[in-house]
């Protein structure tokens, strides 16, 4: 069975929908493989876990505004 996982920052339930399904469609075409065999996560974390460019990514948010 195979695993697919995606790690973001906070995302609506109409957009994590759109990705798990999308996620299985593209995954179950590629390998030809039922729609029913695939296992999809979302892990949702706060955008001060994330880091980019050495920046946490509240502090590049805080610039933008």
């Amino acid at each position: 069975m195979p695993f697919i996982a995606m790690d973001t920052n906070k995302t609506s339930p109409e957009k994590k929908k759109a990705l798990i399904e999308g996620f299985t469609k593209v995954a179950s075409e590629v390998l030809g493989m039922p729609a029913a065999a695939f296992y999809v996560t979302i892990r949702e974390m706060p955008d001060e876990n994330w880091g980019v460019g050495g920046k946490v990514l509240t502090e590049l948010h805080a610039k933008k505004d």
